[in-house]
């Protein structure tokens, strides 16, 4: 049985963290929030790991993280380029950064070719996600519909919060059975006093249940996302021909077309843990005491790879 594949989302530069923030140690000899994430998902059965990086970075990453996992597993870098787009479009001057994450898994298409799941480097999930999102993965690929059958680790919004500004966070509505009906991406989500307030605007706030149920890019899908994203990355530009200076292909956007479309079936697996991660540098102390204590209960080694040659 061929092992899923990991993608790892890491060409963000990190603009409201203030550095290279994927890179940051956060273990105590030197580990990074992906260490920890890799060993996780090789332990559950993950067999490839695929880095989205800017090209620019690729030295300095190999270097921090990615010679280590090289003698570990199958490992492949793809860069996610601003001029990797439908032909015909032009890359308005002044534009920098990438086209968001949708245009990330769609750089990945030359280099996946099984299962897959998603994450984001500077996020924190869990040993228990990477179990769900692989046993998941090697069921069937599609259900009695003949619908893609996809994942996504659903996470409480109250335990995705930081507590230094806003947060970007997938708004899910899941139905009975436990499949995603709709996603909403809300790109301002921070606690004000006792509630969680969202805002569209930067001045108007509209409260949101803490217990909702939010995606933290945290995908399973097989190599048919691909073929769509493709396709509605042409619709993308499209429809933001006036702002393509700041527009973004966010992944959960094509995914809630997809179930709109009855196309594709989101089985949301459910996790209770808390989330950590470095959105902003006073971030990174929490995420340092988080992991210490995982190595204090036996979660982890004191020193994560040592003597592990391969999974």
């Amino acid at each position: 049985m061929t092992k899923p594949i990991l993608v790892v989302m890491a060409a963000g530069m990190g603009s409201r963290y203030g550095g290279l923030k994927q890179i940051d140690p956060v273990g105590p000899n030197g580990e990074i929030i992906m260490d920890y994430s890799i060993y996780d998902a090789l332990k559950a059965g993950f067999g490839k790991i695929v880095f989205v990086i800017k090209e620019d970075f690729q030295e300095v990453f190999r270097e921090r993280i990615g010679y280590r996992i090289e003698k570990l597993a199958d490992t492949a870098y793809v860069f996610q380029k601003i001029d990797d787009i439908p032909e015909g479009i032009q890359v308005p001057e002044g534009r920098v950064k990438p086209w968001g994450t949708g245009h990330a898994v769609l750089s990945c298409r030359r280099a996946v070719d099984a299962p897959f799941a998603v994450i984001n480097a500077d996020d924190f999930y869990g040993a228990a996600t990477f179990k769900l999102l692989h046993d998941y993965l090697i069921s069937e690929a599609a259900d009695a519909q003949g619908m893609y059958r996809y994942s996504m680790a659903g996470f409480i919004l109250e335990n995705t919060l930081s507590e230094h500004g806003h947060v970007a966070r997938g708004v899910c509505k899941v139905d009975s059975e436990g499949y995603l009906e709709e996603i909403h991406e809300r790109t301002n989500i921070k606690k004000l006093g006792d509630k969680v307030k969202y805002s569209e605007d930067g001045q108007n706030w509209s409260e949101i249940s803490k217990s909702s149920i939010v995606s933290m890019n945290t995908w399973g899908f097989t190599p048919s996302i691909f073929g769509e994203l493709e396709a509605r990355f042409n619709s993308f530009f499209r429809n933001s021909s006036s702002n393509l200076l700041k527009a973004e292909y966010f992944l959960p956007e094509v995914v809630d077309s997809l179930i709109s479309e009855k196309k594709a079936r989101v089985k949301v697996l459910p996790s209770e843990d808390k989330w950590y991660g470095v959105t902003y540098q006073d971030d990174k102390p929490l995420v340092k005491n988080a992991i210490c204590n995982f190595i204090k209960q036996g979660v982890y080694p004191d020193k994560l790879w040592e003597g592990i040659n391969e999974y």
